[in-house]
């Protein structure tokens, strides 16, 4: 519930389309939701195209919209800048805005290389002497079923971590007609499935198992190398090709398959496909130890199964919980127990647990540290991609 006496802490976003109305969500809620030690204000957005962005600004609750990010930067009534543009800019606003002395929130995957995820890293390690946080938005983290399966790792429910299993699978790209938009082509979006859906389950994965991944053999694909050139701008993960004869390259990956390595000795098995007819938003994570088995579904975002092998067989197996009550993650500031939550709240707690990270000067999770890691990660998985599977060490 906002909080008339509370400081107003001024928000500047970079970007207004698919994530950039995900992220325009929680900054508009979450002040009517939690007691924040801070009043968010959405100051300013945005984007090229002068029209386009007052629209998104005066549809999403924004006080108003610049073309130019340096602008907005520069902006006395902004205090956090929130990057949403694709990955090829993300380095140059984050640092930009760390420089200034604003507060960053930038969206994943955190660079488009390694070398640029360690500028950010450094940037943000200079800015955090000044009393700055730098946060990547890893939003299926702020799933309560999520944060809640967090706790029981960490308590110890499954035991010794032995095996991870992983898929992230959309279809949005089945058709060879689809046009080639920017998340189709290397230098705006660094990669394909890995990137976009693969970054997701290898932070998922980490986070979940609380420790990280020192090894990986992959293998990747792209099955339509040549695509219609988009008709005009593109919204969310549509879009129409012009109608003529042009066609440029697909110069991503449209899947990636691959196994890792913790530094305990567990394993684990990632799959990330934009070529999955009739998966939509199909992300699965199942967790198994040595005393149980944790699993969840991201389209059944408000339950987990847990199966405690340490119940006698007879009786024993996979059970529903439920992840609505109050003493759930999250759950204080919602509805009623058994009234479930969406995607859209995700970005909601996101916001909140940035704020709560300004407000108490420490290190928001996950940090720029967490996405470099993630970028090392896929990098090494190219890596063994394009070496025919050789398993490829993570660096350190």
């Amino acid at each position: 519930m906002e909080n008339p006496e509370a400081k107003t802490l001024g928000v500047g976003m970079v970007g207004y389309a698919f994530m950039g109305a995900a992220h325009s969500q929680g900054w508009r809620t979450v002040g009517r939701v939690f007691d924040l030690p801070a009043r968010p204000a959405m100051s300013a957005v945005c984007g090229r195209d002068a029209d386009a962005v007052r629209a998104a600004a005066d549809r999403h609750g924004w006080a108003a919209a610049e073309t130019d990010w340096r602008a907005l930067i520069a902006r006395d009534d902004v205090q956090v800048v929130d990057v949403c543009t694709p990955g090829d800019s993300h380095a140059e606003i984050a640092i930009a805005a760390l420089e200034a002395g604003k507060h960053v929130l930038c969206e994943k995957p955190l660079a488009n290389s390694v070398a640029e995820a360690e500028a950010m890293v450094e940037a943000a390690r200079q800015a955090r002497e000044r009393g700055q946080v730098a946060m990547v938005g890893f939003n299926y983290r702020r799933a309560p079923a999520i944060a809640y399966a967090r706790r029981m790792v960490a308590d110890g429910r499954i035991g010794v971590l032995r095996h991870v299993r992983v898929t992230y699978l959309q279809d949005w790209i089945v058709d060879p007609e689809f046009p080639l938009v920017w998340r189709l082509r290397r230098e705006y979006a660094g990669s394909g499935a890995l990137g976009d859906l693969g970054s997701h389950i290898v932070d998922l994965a980490q986070h979940l198992a609380g420790e990280r991944l020192i090894g990986v053999s992959a293998l990747t694909e792209t099955f339509i190398r040549e695509r219609p050139l988009p008709a005009g701008a593109v919204a969310g993960l549509g879009g129409a090709g012009a109608g003529g004869a042009a066609r440029g390259p697909v110069t991503v990956d449209d899947a990636a398959l691959f196994t890792g390595r913790f530094g305990s000795g567990a394993v684990a098995s990632f799959e990330a496909s934009r070529f999955a007819a009739g998966r939509k938003n199909s992300l699965r994570i199942e967790l198994n130890g040595d005393r149980g088995s944790l699993a969840f579904d991201l389209e059944r975002l408000n339950e987990l199964s847990f199966h405690d092998h340490t119940e006698p067989a007879v009786d024993s197996g996979f059970r529903r919980i439920l992840v609505t009550e109050p003493e759930h993650p999250y759950l204080e500031g919602w509805w009623p127990p058994g009234h479930a939550l969406g995607y859209e709240h995700t970005f909601v707690h996101q916001a909140r647990d940035m704020v709560f990270a300004i407000a108490d000067g420490t290190g928001p999770e996950p940090s720029f540290e967490d996405g470099l890691q993630v970028q090392r990660v896929l990098a090494a998985v190219e890596e063994s991609a394009e070496k025919n599977c050789v398993y490829t060490p993570v660096p350190v």
